[in-house]
């Protein structure tokens, strides 16, 4: 080997920094121009760097070897070498290329082998083949970088059956440590599922021979991340993946969209193209390596022969008019018309999700190519063939998405089209706007069995969110789409405005259970306004359940619960007639009744702390260590904001809280999760509640020592809180409205503020959802009536400036 090349002057970092920044900051061009143009700038400088050399080549690998270089992408470089050379001399020439790319400050992946250790290094590291299946020639030698490449993918092809379902499974390990690209409100666009690595994965696997990914879409999709990964680079000036709440608009806007939001429709629509490819062609490798294991075996049974030329016939069992099961997967019947059959594409879809198979995506393109519209109103079939999909539980999910790949469910429901791919900007809300309606569908069909018309539950999960994304209160759009398109399914005016009832009130129970006093008779007339028949409150209560736990793990809990359930018994019993009356306090919960009782018998403080047993659901639904905690005392002023600062002193935060009186006694009951440690000890708790009472602990004091040490580790800013008076709320109490952040101390300042505002709280209802509280506290005067409007704007005020 000999070295006959020395630097030129275009190597100088110098000339390429410049031409790189100008290519970056004032070219026009964007997009897969630019990443190629900045490949071509880098080759052609790396070139140059390595200079005229034999027995050596500079291969670019990876993400650089496919010329798709990002402004912050690490440089991917192997240099190739045969072996002939002192590695003295192999070593300068790496040093005279690697410097100067680390002057510049740039990302370099690099490594020195010879073709032979590349294969090693192949065969042992699978990212290292993945990597050497997009070498491209830089610069030397290109008989060796050709050797390379020819090696690398025949190696590729031979060793298929054991390296792709390695593939697969580092595929399934960053979609259990990174999410689901598509769900996720700060994204990792490379490394998600539906992200960049599973573009790369399928690209690999069609090098396989073994099979190929749905082409339509794929190529653009992955443009498109690459598009946003770009303008990210640009934005941060660092080599990040992560594309971050704070910037989203700047990257929107860098790409020529609007805002965020549509930013992130725009990502989870191409993450949802990735996916459902990476879905499709994973499960036909999984076909083909399945049908090769199974060749041998079965010519030993046949003996060699089988149907024409050793074929054999592969069994299809009947599922549905039209539909069989092959191989696996839900596929149409040979004698299937998709244009004489307009339900087809319904029947099959509901047929799979019955059967937990896929459908076959061969099947789904051709039912989106030739099946008919369907005749509005729906027939009959079709309507019931929707709601067999619909309840068939965690199945639906797979069946819905392939429909929807392909574009059938936009055609059958216009109006999806408007939540399709929606975000939503809550850390509460686990999926996008469509996925949350499919996955509460879900959980509906769980239920089904304990409502009289589980046709009626279904299709109001599916669309109970479906105004959203829409100006105006989305529960009031959702309400007159709904009419539209139950009129349009084929389902009668009484079921129709059943439906609508549903969706406008989806949110009315958990609502109302959670956040006013369910023993005011002003609350349950508020459901009973809304809802005027059992049969409706009872497809609504089902709703409300399947709705809260298909948000996320907040959203839902034995807590909730029972809350809602109390509120639901009342208020059908009112709806029948078989109550009297709403009491004005209802006696103690099971339980409670010692607490009490001991109370009236002592004057003291009664404390009763009880751990949550595992596998019980916390308050906020998550499983973090939480306690019960029961008060019982003598009413008198001062309790919630002592007991609150008590428990915020021990580091308790509160999930859920409830205040009532029971015949001269408060009873408080508390659902608090340890905010980190061991719990406290019952009498801790009560001597300082005792002490608090009395006045002789400092609670003020030690709480701002605590709120000033929070203050420090608080990152971002938050709205503002916001205190309100519920009009209407009740008849025989002012109801405030809390919402605000969740911070130490916050449920003792908005105690203190209602004591010194000289009102006297009737009963309490808290609650936590995530970061975030929404509180009802139902005050009135000294003599018990409720306050007059001034005087309860100017209550809401004083609270509002007190946690401002």
């Amino acid at each position: 080997m000999t070295d006959t090349g020395s630097p030129a002057t275009g190597s100088e970092p110098g000339g390429y920094a410049a031409a790189r920044l100008r290519l970056l900051h004032q070219g026009r061009q964007a997009g897969p121009p630019r990443r190629a143009a900045l490949a071509r700038l880098t080759d052609q400088w790396l070139g140059t760097l390595l200079g005229e050399t034999h027995g050596v080549a500079l291969v670019a690998v990876g993400g650089y070897g496919r010329g798709e270089l990002s402004p912050r992408s690490d440089l991917d470089v192997l240099l190739l070498h045969d072996g002939s050379a002192d590695m003295s001399k192999i070593a300068a020439i790496a040093d005279r290329v690697w410097y100067p790319v680390w002057d510049m400050g740039l990302a370099l992946d690099h490594s020195v082998r010879t073709p032979a250790e590349a294969r090693r290094t192949a065969a042992a590291d699978l990212k290292v083949h993945l990597g050497l299946l997009d070498a491209r020639h830089l610069g030397g030698d290109e008989h060796l970088t050709a050797g390379l490449r020819a090696t690398a993918y025949a190696d590729w092809r031979a060793q298929a059956p054991s390296r792709l379902p390695e593939l697969r499974e580092l595929g399934e390990e960053r979609a259990r440590l990174q999410g689901e690209l598509r769900f996720l409100l700060e994204p990792d666009l490379k490394e998600a599922r539906g992200g960049l690595r599973d573009a790369t994965a399928l690209r690999a696997v069609a090098a396989s021979w073994l099979a190929d990914a749905p082409r339509e879409g794929l190529e653009s999709a992955r443009a498109l991340l690459l598009d946003t990964r770009d303008a990210l680079h640009l934005a941060t000036g660092r080599a990040t993946d992560r594309l971050a709440l704070q910037e989203q608009d700047q990257v929107a806007a860098a790409v020529g969209l609007p805002d965020g939001d549509t930013l992130l429709r725009e990502v989870y629509e191409a993450a949802r193209t990735v996916s459902y490819a990476a879905d499709v062609t994973w499960r036909e490798v999984g076909r083909v390596l399945r049908a090769r294991s199974a060749r041998p075996r079965l010519r030993r049974i046949l003996g060699g022969r089988g149907g024409r030329g050793g074929f054999v016939e592969p069994e299809r069992l009947p599922l549905a008019e039209g539909v069989v099961e092959q191989d696996g997967e839900a596929v149409l019947a040979r004698a299937a018309r998709p244009e004489r059959d307009p339900v087809l594409p319904l029947r099959a879809a509901a047929a799979a999700a019955q059967a937990g198979l896929p459908l076959s995506p061969h099947a789904v393109r051709r039912l989106a190519a030739t099946a008919g519209p369907l005749p509005v109103p729906w027939p009959d079939e079709a309507r019931e063939a929707l709601v067999t999909l619909l309840g068939a539980g965690p199945p639906t999910v797979e069946v819905w998405e392939a429909l929807e790949a392909e574009g059938i469910i936009s055609r059958l429901l216009p109006e999806w089209e408007h939540v399709r791919c929606r975000p939503q900007r809550n850390a509460v809300h686990r999926w996008t706007v469509d996925r949350h309606l499919i996955e509460t569908a879900v959980r509906a069909a769980a239920l089904a069995r304990d409502v009289d018309r589980p046709d009626l539950l279904l299709v109001a999960a599916l669309l109970h969110d479906i105004g959203k994304g829409r100006p105006g209160d989305h529960s009031v759009v959702g309400e007159a789409l709904t009419r539209d398109i139950a009129a349009r399914l084929g389902f009668g005016p009484a079921d129709t405005e059943t439906l609508a009832t549903l969706v406008r009130h989806h949110l009315l129970l958990i609502d109302t259970a959670t956040r006013r006093d369910l023993d005011d008779p002003a609350t349950v007339r508020t459901v009973t306004d809304a809802v005027a028949r059992t049969d409706t409150l009872e497809l609504l209560h089902a709703l409300t359940e399947a709705d809260a736990l298909a948000t996320g793990p907040a959203a839902w809990s034995a807590w909730r619960a029972s809350l809602v359930a109390g509120l639901v018994r009342r208020a059908a019993a009112a709806l029948t007639g078989d109550a009297p009356g709403c009491k004005r306090a209802e006696p103690p919960a099971t339980g409670h009744e010692r607490l009490v009782a001991e109370a009236l018998r002592t004057g003291g403080v009664v404390l009763e702390l009880r751990e949550r047993p595992e596998g019980e659901d916390a308050p906020d639904g998550t499983g973090t260590v939480g306690v019960e905690l029961a008060i019982a005392l003598p009413d008198r002023s001062g309790v919630l904001p002592a007991t609150a600062g008590v428990l915020a002193l021990h580091r308790l935060t509160v999930r859920a809280a409830d205040l009532r009186s029971v015949g001269g006694t408060l009873l408080l009951r508390w659902r608090v999760a340890a905010e980190f440690g061991s719990l406290p000890e019952p009498a801790r708790l009560r001597n300082d509640l005792v002490r608090a009472l009395d006045g002789g602990l400092d609670l003020v004091g030690r709480l701002a020592e605590r709120e000033a040490a929070y203050a420090k580790r608080r990152r971002g800013a938050h709205a503002p809180p916001r205190v309100t008076v519920a009009a209407g709320g009740s008849r025989d109490a002012t109801v405030l409205e809390v919402r605000a952040q969740d911070a130490p101390g916050l449920l003792h300042r908005i105690g203190r503020a209602l004591e010194e505002a000289g009102v006297w709280v009737r009963s309490a209802h808290v609650s936590t959802l995530g970061a975030n509280v929404v509180d009802a506290f139902y005050v009135t005067r000294s003599d018990g009536g409720p306050l007059p409007d001034d005087e309860a704007t100017a209550v809401a005020q004083a609270v509002e400036a007190a946690l401002t």
